[in-house]
């Protein structure tokens, strides 16, 4: 990829990147005469800002992808730019957003202030430069770094931004961060604003495609986070009139056990009710950023709620029985947001925890005070939830006294040495659940050690479709599985940041991973909800001659392979991954192996779903496989 300086930030930015570079000079590197390379004053170098976010990309907007997973890096540059307007709106400028997305084409366009005319240039280039920091224009907005627009900015190919301000207009247009053109003018029938338009660069995100409905989800998210602003998405009008309340009540639908609390204060807003499900479940946001991984806020609102019903009802209510079904939305405004990554899915701040818990545990008491009924359904799930509970605590000192040895070390997993939360490596870590010892075995044998681990699956699990949570402790595979994942209480002890289901690509390989599929969902709802499961994708085919190898994913990759061999190709069928020899499987498994998210878009429509997939057998799933038959 280019590195050449931006003549733009080379002359601004005093913000530069000191690497250590092992370059070559005149095509050689330099040895010191026992074939090592040497480290010395010609091996510094230093980048510009923007060269640095090419050079590492990941550090700016995390992963990469190809589109097929709503956090790849094309979704992050569109959520950076459409921040912006939605500053705008917060502060008080502006009520509509135009998006829209043609072919890899994105075009922004706010109705708000617009960037100030002579600093069109910095605010787009120049690292650190924006309004942002300065507390009277903008109080509650995400971007704070002044990094955003500049990284979308520099992984573009093609970047044009145009500000409208008092009939007249500033327009810059870049390419991979360097300034190519600027122009000024009038427009005295354009309203203020500021219109971004970018193309993703190919170098940087290879072969890509935005997923519409991704993009439609954020237009409904940040439309529901500010209740007034209209976003229109490809002419597609997104409003919400009630805020999180109507966020809540498109994902629980009908599922809530009493109509949603819900309250909206200066700074804290939320949407509460509870679902027949296990776990609890929870979208939070501050300053309009959804908070994957959660944080300060949304543990601090689990306090609160669980603080107001043991007030309101006079009780002292154990806090698993009170969360259990608990489905909600929280969003805070935040001064001065401190996250713990760049691409802002945890909040790390600490001094906010004491108001947000006062303020949700007065709106709970308030809520249950003017909810009779309400107060009265969710009084009878907690006491259904401490029954459960104390049922299950019988059943589990059984099983554990039972699987003492299993603790100290469960057979069928092989583990890696960093964890979910480790500071080193810890967002890198994965475990494969792997279909059989043969597909185990491949994986084992290609696997990094420091961060993928390997669960062995002995067959098809049982279907625990229909069954009470006690089930888990009666069947010995489940219950390790659940034991090797550390998701026994709750997500906070939870082992790997993505769990993959490695099964083959056949009917019973489909079967298990529903199977699976079906166990997370009923009893760890919020381990899908949060993004930690995956399915891996495997190649069906391996095409191939003496000088290349290609490996396919499907039959349109196998004919294009065919094709680009011209008739000498070898092809192979993988009927399942113990055909797969471990030198070529490790290639599957990598940092750039395809992976496939499990995601839920209502959760008003999961047990429908399950019942008719996984449930007794019935006539309507037995008329839809004879109707769909191949």
């Amino acid at each position: 990829m280019p590195l050449a300086r931006s003549p733009t930030t080379a002359s601004t930015s005093n913000t530069h990147m000191e690497l250590m570079a092992k370059t070559a000079t005149n095509g050689k590197a330099h040895s010191n005469g026992n074939g090592k390379a040497v480290y010395d004053e010609s091996k510094i170098k230093t980048l510009s800002s923007l060269e640095h976010i090419r050079l590492r990309t990941g550090m700016y907007i995390g992963r990469l992808g190809s589109g097929a997973d709503p956090d790849d890096g094309i979704y992050i540059l569109l959520k950076e730019v459409v921040d912006n307007a939605v500053d705008e709106f917060i502060m008080g400028h502006g009520k509509q957003i135009d998006v829209h997305i043609d072919e890899d084409r994105v075009a922004v366009r706010d109705y708000g202030r617009g960037i100030p005319l002579g600093k069109i240039v910095e605010c787009v280039s120049v690292i650190n430069t924006g309004a942002k920091y300065n507390d009277d224009v903008f109080q509650f907005s995400v971007g704070l770094n002044g990094v955003g627009t500049k990284a979308v900015n520099a992984l573009s190919a093609e970047f044009t931004v145009r500000a409208y301000r008092d009939g007249k207009y500033a327009e810059a247009i870049f390419s991979r961060g360097d300034l190519i053109k600027q122009k000024k003018g009038k427009a005295p029938n354009e309203p203020d604003g500021t219109y971004v338009e970018f193309l993703p660069d190919s170098e940087i995100f290879g072969d890509y495609d935005f997923n519409h409905e991704f993009v439609e989800r954020r237009m409904w998210n940040y439309a529901c986070l500010n209740s007034g602003l209209r976003l229109y998405y490809n002419e597609q009008k997104f409003e919400s009139k009630h805020g999180l309340l109507d966020l809540l009540t498109a994902a629980a639908g009908e599922a809530g056990i009493y109509p949603p609390a819900y309250y909206k204060g200066q700074y804290l807003e939320f949407a509460l009710t509870h679902i027949n499900s296990y776990g609890e479940s929870y979208r939070s946001f501050v300053n309009g950023q959804y908070t994957s991984d959660g944080g300060t806020h949304q543990s601090a609102f689990r306090e609160g709620v669980l603080k107001g019903v043991n007030e309101f009802y006079k009780k002292s209510f154990n806090a698993v029985d009170v969360r259990d079904g608990a489905f909600g939305a929280v969003a805070v405004k935040v001064k001065d947001p401190v996250f713990e990554s760049q691409t802002k899915n945890k909040l790390g701040n600490t001094d906010i925890r004491g108001w947000i818990v006062n303020e949700t545990r007065e709106a709970i008491v308030d809520f249950l005070h003017k909810n009779r009924e309400g107060a009265s359904k969710l009084e009878a799930r907690i006491v259904h939830n401490e029954k459960l509970r104390k049922e299950l605590n019988a059943v589990k000192k059984e099983a554990k006294e039972a699987a003492r040895r299993i603790e100290i070390k469960i057979p069928q997993l092989k583990d890696c040495k960093f964890h979910k939360g480790d500071k080193k490596h810890g967002e890198e870590t994965t475990v494969f659940l792997a279909e059989g010892l043969s597909a185990a075995g491949s994986i084992v044998s290609s696997r990094d050690p420091e961060t993928q681990a390997i669960y062995t699956l002995k067959g098809k699990p049982q279907n625990l479709f229909g069954k009470t949570r006690a089930s888990i402790y009666k069947n010995e595979e489940l219950y390790n599985m659940m034991m090797a994942l550390g998701i026994e209480e709750d997500l906070d002890n939870l082992r790997y940041e993505r769990i993959v289901i490695a099964t083959d690509a056949d009917i019973d390989g489909f079967h298990i991973r529903n199977i699976l599929m079906t166990f997370f969902l009923t009893y760890f709802e919020e381990l899908v909800t949060s993004g930690h499961v995956y399915i891996l994708e495997t190649p069906l085919f391996r095409v191939r001659n003496k000088k290349e190898t290609h490996y396919c994913y499907d039959e349109r990759e196998r004919k294009r392979a065919e094709r680009k061999l011209k008739g000498t190709a070898e092809i192979t069928r993988f009927k399942g991954l113990g055909e797969i020899s471990p030198k070529e499987f490790g290639q599957f498994i990598n940092a750039d192996m395809r992976l496939v998210k499990i995601d839920v878009r209502s959760l008003a429509t999961v047990p429908e779903t399950m019942g008719f997939y996984m449930g007794k057998n019935t006539p309507e799933r037995r008329d839809y496989i004879m109707e769909h038959l191949v």
